[in-house]
């Protein structure tokens, strides 16, 4: 696996949505640890790409999140499951040259799994952030995370991977993160 940094790596955060958040077996959990994420992607300088599906009947990204989100963050309508359906997302992706792809969000089973699917077919590097993915049944989300792990994606939880990114205790940000994950 290739270590992400922030340099290579992109935080992907698929439909987070008003509608389906509550729908979902541990939204608060989801919810907490997401916002771990994009406070952690904030103080790293990491990218972030948020997508909403079918925001019209799901609604929009729930406030607690997207109050998180810079000015830059691209926030991308879809109807395909993948977010590689989306030329949106593709075109926002591509300009940023990423390697590594680092995905959070719901629901597990669907447009997460298929999502990750495809990162991993074009060659991607993928880590799936477990603590911050669900579903609406806790065996959807097992099943998921199991079959991507299969495939080759590597699945942490989101205090590993935000460590990860700041690889020594040195890195400018590792207060901030260290704090955060208290």
């Amino acid at each position: 696996m290739k270590f992400p940094t922030v340099e290579n790596a992109a935080l992907v955060m698929i439909d987070m949505q008003q509608k389906l958040l509550p729908a979902m077996n541990d939204p608060q959990k989801v919810l907490e640890r997401t916002v771990l994420m994009l406070n952690g992607a904030r103080e790293l300088g990491l990218d972030v790409i948020v997508t909403e599906q079918y925001p019209k009947g799901l609604g929009a990204t729930v406030p607690e999140l997207s109050e998180l989100l810079n000015e830059k963050t691209p926030v991308i309508a879809k109807t395909s499951f993948s977010v590689f359906g989306s030329n949106e997302f593709c075109t926002a992706l591509a300009s940023r040259r990423r390697e590594v792809l680092i995905f959070c969000g719901v629901e597990a089973h669907v447009c997460l799994l298929q999502s990750v699917f495809d990162a991993l077919e074009q060659g991607f590097e993928v880590i799936v952030v477990a603590d911050a993915v669900n579903s609406r049944k806790s065996s959807d989300q097992e099943c998921a995370l199991q079959a991507m792990r299969d495939r080759g994606a590597t699945v942490l939880n989101s205090e590993s991977v935000l460590f990860m990114l700041l690889r020594d205790a040195g890195n400018p940000a590792f207060k901030a993160v260290s704090k955060l994950v208290k």
